[in-house]
């Protein structure tokens, strides 16, 4: 597989477990409710599929970050790997009618920008 499709599909994977991971989180503790310090609780968040869900995505999202990062330079890797706070946030938006602040989306669009520097950085210095 040529670098420029393992990097697109790989940074794709990451962000959707990453994505994924985060959401199933929301669910659950949507699921289970206000924390309580009661095994009743417990016991709800671990019955959850929810929850089993984020675990499976963490694993798989870690997984996918070991194999990029044999293969990725670093610092743009790392920069990428911050694109599931931008999907988060959209998929908030669109699924659970969440408002988003000015500041929340000047980060957002700080996030990408930083990325899309970085991979101009890169892409004109290819030996660093």
């Amino acid at each position: 597989m040529s670098t420029p499709r393992f990097y697109v599909i790989g940074f794709g994977a990451l962000m959707l477990f990453d994505t994924c991971t985060q959401i199933s989180f929301k669910l659950a503790g949507m699921q289970a409710g206000e924390f309580a310090p009661h095994l009743h609780w417990l016991r709800d968040i671990l019955s959850s599929p929810w929850t089993w869900a984020a675990v499976l995505g963490y694993l798989c999202a870690f997984a996918t970050w070991m194999t990029l990062l044999k293969h990725a330079p670093v610092g743009p890797a790392f920069a990428a790997s911050h694109l599931e706070v931008v999907m988060v946030l959209i998929v908030s938006v669109l699924f659970f009618d969440e408002k988003l602040s000015l500041m929340q989306c000047l980060g957002g669009v700080s996030i990408v920008l930083g990325i899309v520097c970085l991979s101009l950085s890169k892409a004109g210095h290819p030996d660093t």
